[in-house]
């Protein structure tokens, strides 16, 4: 062992003596004197060769970012992109010279910049939003480029609307019959949402003591939860097989983002998996995923249609995890026209996404009325393919497609009442065809788990 590290040693020696010598013979300095930029394994992707050239060129003269990691590296533009055809985000719609100019040396108390913000947006072309916050000060320095950010996704005017939140779950209505009908044709019922807190900085930007901060919080909000929603938290870097296995298979795991995914391009997935982690209940109706996009992700569900329950959970949570932030002399992020405060401007104010996965067998023969319905409740389906696909086996994805500017209760109360129409309709339809409602004829499935009632439920898999 020792003769073959010490041959190492002897001949990268001479490499570097021959290297010095060559430089010199060639009127240069050495390359490491000379400023060529060590970017680990951080690799650019590949968009256009004019644009990749140029995007080479801007990471080799960036200086040192204090955020850096080994796998990656922060760029520091020193001019607006030159954006290609394939680059469709709001971001670079939005962001033109002049603003470019403007904002280019603006950072925030704990580092963060323009540049930072708008990477994900310049290494992924296809993104639709273009823009990562790095902590909460990002939402005042870069208004100008947020405000229009904003509207153009939301439809919502951040200058001039205001946003209020109401997480009183009793305020929903929900009848016995609705209920009843809910536990027929819904499969499982989902509420989640975004809460970061004030004074650390989110995920794109975070430092690792503010990565652990926040896991701390969290912990405690997860302690301070009511008898029935006690569980356990799982940091990331602490598995074991048996009980990754366990979380993958319950759809509870996440993972490191990649490097096309929007964390991934923000730098989300530095120091992996330090600081992260999931809890669960012991019912496993209430999951929370610590700094992933977010330094919180909350969620709620359940088998079967029981909304009611579900929201009253959800609020509970997020009502645990305010306590927990003032417990420790911090609060939520939240701002009085934004809403709740997050990494991406796509999921602002109530942040809040509600879905239930429905079988609708005779509207599936008609998906342009289907999207007809949700769309006059301003709710999305989604079929087994995407938006504007029929589902397998009839069995849709619906949620709702706003945000902010309407309260949580809402924006749940639409899902009610839209979800309740579709399933009269339904019914309409199978009578009209001299059938059984789908529902009716297979009571068995009501009971059933997810994994047994049916189609594979994959979520945004594709």
């Amino acid at each position: 062992e020792v003769e073959l590290v010490q041959k190492m040693i002897d001949g990268v020696t001479k490499l570097i003596a021959l290297e010095e010598e060559m430089a010199a013979a060639a009127g240069a300095a050495p390359a490491a004197r000379a400023g060529v930029k060590d970017c680990g394994s951080f690799k650019l992707p590949e968009i256009d060769p004019a644009f990749d050239a140029w995007l080479h060129a801007q990471l080799m003269a960036s200086p040192p970012d204090v955020k850096d990691t080994d796998e990656f590296k922060y760029i520091t533009f020193t001019e607006l992109p030159p954006f290609t055809d394939a680059h469709k985000s709001l971001m670079r719609k939005t962001l033109t010279p002049e603003l470019f100019a403007q904002l280019k040396d603006v950072k925030s108390s704990t580092g963060y910049t323009l540049s930072n913000g708008i990477q994900a947006g310049v290494l992924r072309p296809h993104l639709g939003v273009g823009f990562t916050m790095g902590d909460e000060e990002c939402f005042t320095l870069f208004k100008d480029l947020i405000f229009p950010i904003v509207s153009g996704w939301h439809q919502f005017d951040p200058a001039t609307q205001v946003h209020k939140p109401d997480l009183n779950w009793e305020s929903l209505a929900f009848s016995e019959e609705q209920a009843g009908k809910f536990a027929t044709y819904v499969k499982s019922t989902r509420v989640r949402a975004a809460r970061n807190i004030s004074g650390l900085s989110l995920p794109a930007g975070s430092s690792v003591s503010d990565r652990l901060e926040v896991e701390k919080v969290m912990v405690e909000a997860f302690k301070s939860l009511p008898e029935e929603l006690q569980g356990t938290y799982f940091p990331l870097g602490e598995l074991n097989g048996a009980q990754e296995e366990e979380l993958q298979a319950g759809g509870f795991m996440f993972q490191k983002p990649g490097p096309m995914q929007l964390l991934g391009a923000a730098g989300a997935g530095r120091s992996w998996p330090e600081g992260r982690g999931i809890f669960h209940n012991e019912a496993k109706t209430v999951l929370s995923w610590c700094n992933e996009e977010d330094q919180c992700r909350i969620i709620a569900m359940e088998n079967g249609g029981g909304i009611k329950g579900v929201f009253e959970r959800f609020c509970k949570l997020s009502n645990a995890i305010k306590g927990a932030a003032e417990g420790a002399g911090k609060k939520l992020m939240e701002d009085p026209n934004l809403g709740f405060l997050g990494t991406c401007p796509s999921n602002l104010g109530t942040g809040l996404r509600a879905s239930f996965m429905i079988v609708l067998p005779e509207l599936n023969k008609d998906v342009h009325k289907l999207e007809e319905i949700c769309a006059s409740f301003d709710l999305q389906p989604r079929g087994s393919s995407g938006e504007h696909s029929a589902a397998v086996g009839g069995k849709w994805d619906i949620s709702n497609k706003q945000r902010i500017g309407f309260t949580e209760v809402e924006l749940v109360q639409k899902m009610i009442d839209g979800v309740t129409k579709l399933i009269a309709l339904e019914e309409e339809m199978a009578a009209a065809a001299g059938g059984a409602p789908a529902a009716e004829a297979e009571p068995a499935a009501e009971a059933a788990p997810a994994a047994e009632a049916g189609p594979k439920d994959c979520g945004s898999f594709k």
